[in-house]
């Protein structure tokens, strides 16, 4: 999971427009990292965003799975993994096996076979406590955006290159910036936890 970086303190805003788009692309940021990490977790559905985070030790360097890999899903239950290189499938094989996902890959040889098992109740309930966790840390670092923001506008204030009333109108605008943002993060955590509680 990434976490949000502070603005670096060197920047400098001359204006309110400049802060905001500041907040806007860093919050866009925050809510596309949260995009990414959710498709690290498996729904009952295959998909290949839960191998993502796959790992595998490719002479000697961590090197992601679909760099080294053809990654396909032939059927919904189903996902199969072809080595560019046949000499990597024990290793790639290794990687998945000790992933936290929970699936257990097969080989003839040439490919990889990842049957996707339905999920029971309680890894369900498993998955939908991470994903709460995983959009919590995104809410933090959207908070943590906006506090940055009204720290810029202060500063903006202070430095008499705003009047009071824009400074009053502009932490409006950061607050209406952050609850859309919230929203945002609101609604993809929904539709997800939508389809890990999906009984196929």
């Amino acid at each position: 999971m990434k976490t949000e970086q502070p603005a670096p303190a060197a920047t400098t805003f001359n204006t309110v427009k400049e802060v905001e788009a500041n907040l806007k692309a860093r919050m866009d940021k925050a809510v596309s990292d949260l995009q990414h990490d959710m498709a690290t977790i498996r729904t009952g559905r295959a998909s290949l965003g839960i191998l993502d985070h796959i790992r595998v030790d490719y002479y000697g360097t961590p090197t992601p799975l679909n760099q080294i890999a053809n990654l396909h899903v032939p059927e919904p239950s189903l996902i199969t993994v072809q080595p560019w290189d046949v000499s990597q499938i024990g290793p790639i094989e290794r990687a998945i096996r000790v992933s936290d996902l929970g699936l257990n890959p097969a080989n003839d040889g040439k490919i990889i076979r990842l049957p996707i098992p339905p999920l029971n109740e309680e890894r369900r309930k498993e998955l939908v406590k991470r994903l709460h966790a995983t959009a919590e840390h995104h809410r933090v670092s959207i908070r943590n955006i906006r506090r940055d923001g009204n720290e810029n506008v202060k500063k903006l204030a202070k430095d008499k290159k705003i009047t009071e009333d824009d400074e009053k109108r502009s932490f409006d605008e950061v607050q209406k910036l952050t609850d859309g943002y919230m929203l945002k993060v609101d609604q993809a955590a929904k539709i997800k936890e939508k389809e890990i509680l999906e009984i196929r």
